[in-house]
């Protein structure tokens, strides 16, 4: 029977592992034995972290390629090489039709979602080469795989991470580094009680109806919980999922239109 328990050791880098998604797959890393760096623009966060988890941690904002340089010379200094990449930084984007949305806006969220998650690729895969066990982990979402009317730049940076994660799978699969993608559908907390609020006020309806619509597009009629993405990271890590890999796997109590 395949192991879904990872390895003891891994050395993982989670980006935006401070808070929301990205703290509980960090707890659900260092709970199985993992040695993992963390990197956050939310200094305060990262401090709580490193206390909780006793893990390393670097102030970065993965939009910025210098910033990510700097970024994986503390993950070489701290964790002494890398097997494991969740790319896990991203940003809801603007909630409003495309005439509303600036370039701006636009051009921010490109960089966090999709630029972001390669230039984390692009210093990660040498340091994963030298592994026996390169994992990388993309969040995207199942506005990846549907449209998302007034969500257009989160929509098509998180379309843009499938295209991504297979094409880094197929060129990363010779050097037996497995590359997927989760899309987690809405989940429970903070970041989507904003998108909520955001588009009831845009459709001039009650929050509870609004959050009553999200929960009805799906055929379980609920959201998952952070837990729930931690634990698809976690299996991918593991000796269970070492033969998954171009995958984009929907994390989402079968959300079925956004």
């Amino acid at each position: 029977m395949l192991d879904r328990h990872i390895q003891k050791g891994l050395r993982v880098l989670v980006t935006a592992g401070a808070a929301g998604i990205g703290r509980e797959i960090v707890r659900a890393l260092v709970g199985d034995g993992a040695r993992v760096h963390i990197c956050d623009i939310d200094t305060a966060a990262l401090e709580d972290a490193r206390r909780e988890h006793g893990v390393t941690t670097s102030v970065t904002d993965v939009a910025e390629v210098g910033q990510v340089e700097r970024l994986f010379v503390d993950v070489r200094e701290t964790l002494g090489g890398l097997d494991v990449l969740v790319n896990n930084a991203g940003i809801a984007g603007p909630t409003a039709g495309v005439e509303s949305v600036t370039p701006a806006d636009w051009r921010r969220t490109i960089a966090v979602n999709l630029d972001g998650q390669f230039y984390c690729a692009h210093f990660a895969v040498p340091l994963l080469r030298q592994s026996t066990r390169g994992t990388i982990v993309n969040m995207s979402s199942v506005a990846g795989r549907l449209g998302y009317p007034f969500r257009t730049p989160y929509a098509a940076s998180k379309w843009a991470v499938v295209g991504f994660t297979e094409s880094l799978a197929r060129e990363l699969g010779p050097d037996g580094i497995t590359v997927n993608a989760i899309l987690p559908g809405p989940v429970e907390g903070p970041r989507i009680e904003r998108v909520i609020r955001a588009r009831a006020e845009q459709f001039r309806v009650p929050y509870e109806e609004m959050e009553q619509w999200y929960r009805d597009k799906s055929s379980l009629r609920r959201m998952v919980s952070s837990q729930d993405i931690a634990a698809m990271v976690v299996f991918l890590c593991s000796e269970a999922g070492r033969n998954i890999s171009g995958q984009s796997l929907s994390v989402c109590a079968g959300v079925e239109t956004l």
